[in-house]
């Protein structure tokens, strides 16, 4: 197995399941230890990543909390877990009008989808000055590209998560420190497999039919994006053929922003 990363640490936010679980598992195969992060069932994840042959460590740090944060960093420190990779993951979604969103739920996105994103960075940043190496990937979407109607938040995180990825990056230049931001479609993920089996339920149609359907409405590809692959674009950026890519929001969508 390759070693691409080995001695490095790579602190993945919402990381228990879905993408980010995805994107741990990417690294962790490559050698980087991982602190996981996240509010499901922590123990199976962590034995996914011990099973590759490196630490994990858990903390179940409340993202959408400045001192939350600071606390899980802090937690790293003393497990001598010093954040070579922070990938900002964590993520919520709610549907509305814009006259019908709960002012709470927008702030819960914006806190979570994106002002997350730069309490991690700033804290993660002076001490991959100090080794003049580091990677940051921001998980952005299409709907860091373009919008959709009744996500107002969403979309608004996660635009503004493909700009601070682009200060980020021009910040440090002319460092070893990249930042760049993934920008996945749709991904067949637990959550997404649920809105599907509803959807087939609810029509009484078939599991593929719906599946058809969902697709259809925006990835000419007509097919999902993977937790795993995101993982191996992770791996890609973290890697010496990707230091020289800085700033790029990528996407990854079956053609969906292409339109």
């Amino acid at each position: 197995m390759s070693q691409l990363l080995k001695g490095k640490t790579a602190l993945v936010t919402g990381s228990t399941s879905g993408i980010g679980l995805g994107i741990a598992i990417g690294l962790a195969k490559q050698g980087a230890n991982i602190v996981l992060n996240g509010f499901g069932d922590h123990h199976v994840a962590q034995t996914q990543i011990e099973q590759l042959g490196v630490q994990a460590l858990y903390h179940g740090a409340d993202v959408s909390k400045a001192k939350d944060i600071e606390d899980l960093f802090g937690f790293a420190e003393s497990n001598h877990a010093n954040i070579d990779i922070l990938v900002n993951n964590a993520g919520i979604q709610y549907v509305a009008n814009i006259e019908d969103f709960p002012v709470e739920r927008w702030d819960s996105i914006i806190a979570i989808n994106l002002s997350s994103a730069f309490h991690t960075s700033r804290l993660a940043l002076p001490y991959m000055k100090k080794k003049n190496w580091g990677r940051i990937i921001n998980i952005a979407s299409a709907h860091g590209l373009v919008a959709s109607a009744q996500k107002a938040a969403y979309v608004a995180a996660k635009h503004g998560i493909v700009g601070l990825t682009k200060v980020t990056a021009l910040e440090n230049a002319t460092s070893g420190i990249t930042c760049n931001a993934i920008c996945p479609g749709w991904v067949l993920t637990p959550l997404v497999q649920k809105q599907l089996d509803d959807k087939a339920k609810a029509q009484g149609i078939s599991n593929e039919k719906a599946t058809e359907q969902l697709l259809s409405e925006k990835e000419p590809s007509l097919q999902f994006t993977t937790p795993e692959e995101i993982g191996e674009l992770a791996v890609f950026l973290c890697s010496p053929a990707a230091n020289n890519v800085r700033g790029v929001a990528w996407a990854m969508d079956g053609g969906w922003t292409a339109q």
